[in-house]
């Protein structure tokens, strides 16, 4: 893999141009307006209080000024007291059920968890229920068990009092299907979709946590960067409870799983910080066993080899089976225990558990106070609430929470967590604006080059200084998955750069864009690609995601075959890259397969399709006479359109050579002067030319000229 980042001469940072280039796009839209952030220091702290009296009652009618909080021993004054009145049971049957309407989708929608304006309690009077579904450690048939336990809370259990939220975590990213709602038929459609419908893998796979590890964050066995499922599995739950933690209102989380198993010391770090993210946001976890009652044979079951060893004979076997179940089960109890919740385990009836949690929530008074501590230190904060009357009663909240960090604060296990929510996410983040181009080259019959191009403006970076040097510190993650529905990866990547400028360069940055490139081999299909940058100085991210095809030109056989086309304001000698993470060795083979390098001058995509006037225009592309005995010359030529007319066209060009392979990969290459075309919008043609065989191909893309 060969990596290289560079300062571009370009002018400005155009928004991409929609193009039929293989991918070119951004995170953010042409006609987006500048969004700017402003920093408070206030902080809104909300505690969920029971209050109860020697019998058990609730004790209603009490205001703001009933109830003295602190915080770490420092008198915090309440700025609202909502009391909310939940019934704990379900409405009698019907005499005629209404009939349901259940729709099994195509394709589930993603939709977000709904903030509330602060100080404003949305969902007063009702009990926010939401059932998470690990899918990525769940084998069929617990699926199904979990599923069919939601579908009969959701039809005799539901009260009036309860909103349900559903979502989902397939191992790549936690998906909200369902915010809160009463809309029995919508819940169940989801949950009769997950059942029978999309996302659905065969039935014999397995990956529960009691496995072993074959899988990292962003690929498997990759020893570029690897993280374990657990944590990844944690990571998503830390994410789902910052979801919810936009709500005021007590939340609890059933979490289905089949078991979920630390590995020693490695994944504390993060199981800590999910439950401290989830103490924050007032989720307590409910967690649910999908295996149900267990009962193993001392061997195992049918699903999985003997060990076939000693083992088997002394009650090793066994003992390790049964350790491992403990340890699944561990995890669970742990996630549930340090919030407030309850596990349910060995236990068949999976919507007993999902039952408790609802009674759990009874009536209880909602607090609010702006914290007199405004420090993001990330330290925890001690309350403690009592009432100021002499009224006797009993009152249960959380004792605490932890403090927000700020970046400069974090520990390189916070950054990790950072990083691996921001991939989750579905919407794209936008704090470092990205531009992203990719291509591909045929190379043999099978495998294709991707070049990936990335454009980040300079102003959006923080320059520091450090040991008497200027420089920027930058991290990229990239991560390719197949989507034909299984949703494997077959490409990813991880690099820190640390580029140091001098003055000069310093200031350039300041007006110019970086541009980061990679590029890797795949084979024909459909691929999901998603690009992260994190500026290391402020914790700044942008991410990118899109789908790409990579055709089959072996297949080709009524047109020219040709590679994507490569437009270009700027050819660069290698020698001259500010940064460059390749070894010497590596660099010299890995820019051997890629097209875009030609003695030691690599030709650089031009991302925005914007040209300025005084430069030429780059264009190249290659060609495949695929199965010919002899090398049949072409015919290409450029011309560039303004709505039906043509304003300028180039000479055609004949090219009768090719490259040694089977392919016979013909290159072709243009460098055409701007500066008569006045400045404008134009729409740039390629076409080729087989007068042999009868053959061609065009291909278009709108382009921008710019003094």
């Amino acid at each position: 893999m060969r990596l290289l980042l560079k300062i571009m001469l370009l002018g400005t940072m155009a928004a991409p141009a929609c193009a039929h280039a293989q991918v070119v796009g951004g995170n953010t839209k042409p006609d987006e307006p500048k969004t700017y952030t402003m920093t408070v220091t206030s902080k809104l702290v909300i505690e969920a209080v029971n209050v109860k009296d020697k019998q058990g009652k609730s004790i209603t009618g009490l205001t703001a000024k009933d109830f003295v909080v602190t915080e770490d021993g420092v008198v915090q004054k309440v700025s609202f007291a909502e009391y909310q009145e939940l019934p704990t049971t379900p409405p009698p049957p019907l005499a005629k059920p209404a009939p349901e309407n259940i729709t099994v989708y195509n394709r589930l929608a993603v939709t977000q968890i709904s903030p509330e304006p602060p100080g404003s309690i949305k969902y007063k009077d009702k009990r926010l229920i939401e059932m998470y579904f690990d899918l990525s450690s769940m084998p069929p048939a617990d699926k199904l068990r979990t599923l069919q336990a939601a579908e009969k809370f959701i039809r005799t259990d539901m009260t009036t009092a309860d909103l349900v939220s559903v979502m989902r975590y397939d191992g790549a990213s936690v998906d909200v299907l369902a915010d809160f709602t009463q809309d029995h038929d919508k819940l169940l459609s989801i949950l009769e979709t997950l059942i029978v419908g999309e996302n659905q893998q065969p039935d014999d796979t397995t990956n529960d946590s009691a496995s072993a590890d074959t899988g990292a964050a962003f690929g498997q066995d990759n020893s570029e960067f690897n993280l374990f499922n657990t944590d990844r599995q944690l990571s998503a739950l830390q994410t789902a409870a910052n979801m919810l933690g936009r709500l005021s209102e007590k939340k609890v989380l059933m979490y289905f799983a089949s078991g979920l198993t630390l590995r020693g010391v490695d994944n504390q770090a993060q199981l800590h910080a999910t439950i401290n993210d989830a103490i924050r946001a007032g989720v307590q976890f409910w967690p649910v066993d999908a295996r149900g009652l267990i009962a193993q044979g001392p061997m195992g079951d049918a699903t999985q080899a003997s060990s076939g060893n000693i083992a088997m004979y002394n009650g090793g076997a066994a003992g390790a089976m049964t350790t491992r179940l403990q340890q699944s089960q561990d995890t669970l109890y742990a996630l549930a225990g340090d919030t407030g919740g309850k596990a349910l385990l060995d236990y068949n009836d999976l919507a007993r558990g999902i039952v408790q949690a609802q009674q759990s929530i009874a009536s209880y008074y909602i607090l609010g106070y702006y914290t007199t501590n405004t420090a993001l230190d990330g330290h925890f904060r001690k309350i403690k609430i009592t009432l100021n009357n002499e009224t006797a009663a009993n009152l249960d909240y959380r004792l605490g929470y932890y403090a927000g960090k700020v970046f400069a604060k974090f520990t390189a296990a916070d950054k990790d967590r950072q990083i691996e929510d921001a991939l989750m996410l579905g919407d794209p983040i936008t704090e470092l604006t990205i531009a992203m181009e990719l291509n591909y080259f045929q190379l043999n019959h099978a495998e294709y080059f991707v070049p990936i191009v990335v454009k980040i403006p300079g102003s959006e970076l923080a320059l520091a200084k450090k040991g008497g040097a200027q420089h920027t510190l930058i991290d990229f993650l990239l991560e390719v998955k197949d989507d034909l529905g299984n949703g494997m990866t077959v490409q990813n990547m991880r690099d820190n750069v640390n580029i140091k400028l001098t003055d000069a360069t310093a200031q350039e940055l300041a007006k110019r864009p970086i541009e980061y490139d990679t590029g890797f081999t795949l084979l024909p299909g459909k691929y999901t690609i998603k690009f992260l940058a994190r500026d290391d100085e402020t914790g700044r991210i942008g991410t990118f995601q899109t789908s790409f095809v990579i055709p089959n030109l072996n297949k080709e056989l009524k047109k020219v075959a040709i590679s994507s086309v490569v437009l270009s304001g700027q050819k660069i000698d290698l020698k001259d890259a500010i940064y460059n993470a390749a070894k010497a060795k590596e660099q010299v083979k890995d820019n051997a397969a890629n097209p875009l390098v030609l003695n030691g001058v690599k030709l650089m995509p031009s991302v925005t399709r914007v040209f300025s006037k005084n430069r030429d225009m780059f264009v190249y592309l290659q060609a495949y006479e695929q199965g010919v005995t002899a090398v049949e010359p072409l015919i290409a030529f450029v011309s560039f359109y303004q709505g039906q007319t043509k304003v300028f066209e180039t000479q055609p060009m004949e090219v009768s050579s090719a490259m040694t392979n089977p392919l016979k990969t013909m290159p072709l290459r243009f460098d055409i002067g701007l500066k008569p075309l006045p400045p404008g919008d134009y729409d740039c043609q390629v076409t080729i030319l087989n007068p042999t065989s009868g053959k061609s191909n065009f291909w278009q893309a709108p382009i921008t000229l710019v003094p």
